[in-house]
């Protein structure tokens, strides 16, 4: 069976048609799941932004939630590695979808390849600035005292946060490109076979030593995953 990667849907920050398309595009890579795949790893970002109060999460993501749900009602396996827009992900999904949510990274071996999976905002040196920032948004205190702002305006204001950053932090930059080669080099060094990743919205498939290193794009513009069949690693895309 195979398994399937894919990050960068940003659901919530587009218009009613660009979210009708990226919905429609999902269910197309769900549907080819079904077919041939047993587990899929959701590199991060799925959601602009997700954040659980007690009572309360962002309602208009209903939809995928519950078909990722129907998923593993179906015997696949869902995972969830947080990304830098989505990285407060509580309890909420694992408990009521049954999917599997994992902080920062994940590593594991399948098809007798050993795999490292990560969102991987940050991981350039030279973005000092976020580095900082994401110890600062990911404080379990500063968390704490954001659920105690009431959610009609803590989720406006975190989508509007959100929404402003995101040319940023997508990381398109040059130097960041080549920074994240150098990251999932260093992995294969390690042992690994892969190294995929996320974040900077565009797809690659490089060989690099022995290994792979596998950026699996968006869902925006691209609508790029990988699939790692028969120890056969391609990068696709929904047409």
């Amino acid at each position: 069976m195979a398994v399937y990667f894919f990050s960068d849907v940003h659901l919530g920050a587009a218009d009613k048609t660009g979210e009708e398309n990226k919905i429609t595009k999902l269910n197309l890579l769900f549907e080819k799941m079904q077919k041939d795949g047993d587990r899929i790893f959701i590199l991060g970002d799925l959601f602009d932004f997700w954040f659980e109060y007690k009572h309360a999460i962002p309602k208009e993501h209903l939809r995928i939630i519950f078909r990722l749900a129907a998923l593993v009602d179906e015997g696949k396996e869902v995972h969830y590695i947080s990304g830098n827009h989505d990285f407060w992900l509580g309890e909420f999904l694992s408990r009521e979808a049954g999917i599997i949510i994992h902080r920062d990274f994940y590593e594991l071996t399948e098809q007798n390849k050993g795999i490292f999976l990560i969102h991987g905002d940050g991981l350039s040196p030279s973005d000092w600035g976020y580095r900082l920032l994401k110890k600062i948004l990911r404080n379990r205190v500063n968390i704490w005292l954001y659920r105690k702002i009431p959610p009609d305006w803590g989720i406006p204001l975190a989508k509007y946060v959100s929404n402003s950053s995101r040319g940023y932090t997508a990381g398109r930059e040059p130097k960041f490109i080549k920074d994240y080669e150098i990251f999932a080099a260093a992995k294969i060094k390690e042992g690994y076979d892969i190294v995929a990743i996320g974040h900077l919205h565009l797809p690659v498939l490089k060989g690099i030593d022995a290994g792979f290193y596998l950026n699996t794009g968006d869902f925006i513009e691209h609508f790029s995953y990988g699939k790692l069949d028969s120890g056969l690693l391609t990068l696709e895309y929904i047409k």
